[in-house]
């Protein structure tokens, strides 16, 4: 017995100093780890950063957020580099950001055209909400209801009792079936229990000559779209689709002021990364996206574009993408275009 307590107790020793020497290295290990972690968010970006767009070059999308880049370029010193995968609904710019680790060093636009593709396509091999996270808004655009200059439709009051009165003799136009511009459009007839046929065009300029060879008699569009038309005395906007007026169309009525109080659209982009992006680098990038976005000039060369500019926590850029998810389903559903 007595040599076998002392065995016994030697033994206890030993497991204790074992757990303590793990949970010292443990220790040490966690403090590395953090320490490599703070070092990682105080460098950030140390490399360039790569930007997918679902849009191809020069498009309102694409030009808005080379100005981003180029402002987050000067303010870190570190190049934000655009890359365009236009194609299948934004399916190749995200997969793109989704192929690469989540450190934020690539970045995917999203915004309300991913809510409608989680809709409207079937063959999606991803969830926006669950496989990335939202960083921040970046810039929204309403709709604008446009018309020929000589149009007997001055208010969508003028337009709503004709249409009211006369069932099936209106056409409203919009791009692309399941745009955001043409599911506008089949919002605007939903809210308002309106019998018009909606004509799908396959670009602007294409939409612009129908509205203005009498084809059809509302056109459903963004001002970057419209812009050379208004300016050119061709087009005028009997409304827009925001929750306030466009600073650059201040004669013009929202449709809220027009009696439709639910018919708000304000299509929006933002940026995104792989879902598992660590909160420091995501609070830290958020925090420079936003930053550059206050910038006065960029500010101002957006809103040439149409664009506010502005920017939003990743709390609120989820909320909004889960939001609309929610409402062009809706739609979709209602208006019958079939899932892709």
């Amino acid at each position: 017995m007595h040599t076998i307590i002392p065995a016994l107790h030697k033994k206890a020793c030993l497991a204790r100093g074992t757990v303590a020497l793990g949970f010292a290295l443990a220790v040490l290990s966690a403090g590395f780890c953090l320490s490599a972690s703070a070092q990682d968010v105080e460098s950030y970006p140390n490399k360039p950063v790569r930007i997918f767009v679902p849009y191809g070059p020069g498009g309102v999308g694409d030009l808005t957020m080379r100005l981003l880049a180029l402002k987050l370029s000067d303010n870190t010193g570190q190049q934000f580099i655009i890359e365009n995968r236009p194609g299948a609904g934004g399916s190749l710019s995200s997969k793109a950001a989704l192929s690469a680790p989540a450190d934020g060093y690539a970045l995917a636009v999203t915004g309300n055209g991913q809510a409608i593709s989680m809709t409207l396509f079937k063959a999606r091999t991803y969830d926006v909400l669950a496989d990335f996270t939202q960083i921040s808004i970046t810039g929204t655009f309403e709709m604008l209801l446009a018309v020929k200059q000589d149009s007997p439709f001055r208010t969508i009051k003028d337009l709503l009792e004709f249409a009211r009165k006369n069932p099936g003799k209106l056409n409203f136009g919009a791009v692309n079936p399941g745009s955001t511009q043409n599911l506008s459009a089949h919002l605007f007839k939903q809210l308002t229990g309106t019998d018009v046929a909606i004509i799908p065009h396959k670009t602007t300029p294409e939409l612009v000559t129908s509205i203005l060879r009498g084809d059809i008699q509302v056109g459903f569009d963004f001002y970057a779209g419209f812009q050379g038309p208004i300016a050119d005395s061709q087009l005028r906007i009997i409304a827009t689709s925001g929750e306030e007026r466009n600073p650059l169309l201040k004669d013009v009525p929202t449709a809220l002021e027009t009696g439709l109080p639910e018919y708000v659209v304000t299509s929006w982009n933002g940026l995104a990364s792989r879902a598992g992006l660590p909160e420091p680098i995501l609070r830290k990038l958020n925090n420079q996206i936003v930053t550059a976005l206050r910038d006065p000039g960029l500010q101002d060369k957006a809103l040439k574009l149409g664009i506010d500019a502005r920017g939003s926590t990743p709390e609120q850029m989820r909320d909004r993408m889960a939001r609309d998810i929610v409402k062009w389903r809706a739609v979709i559903e209602k208006s019958g275009i079939s899932a892709q």
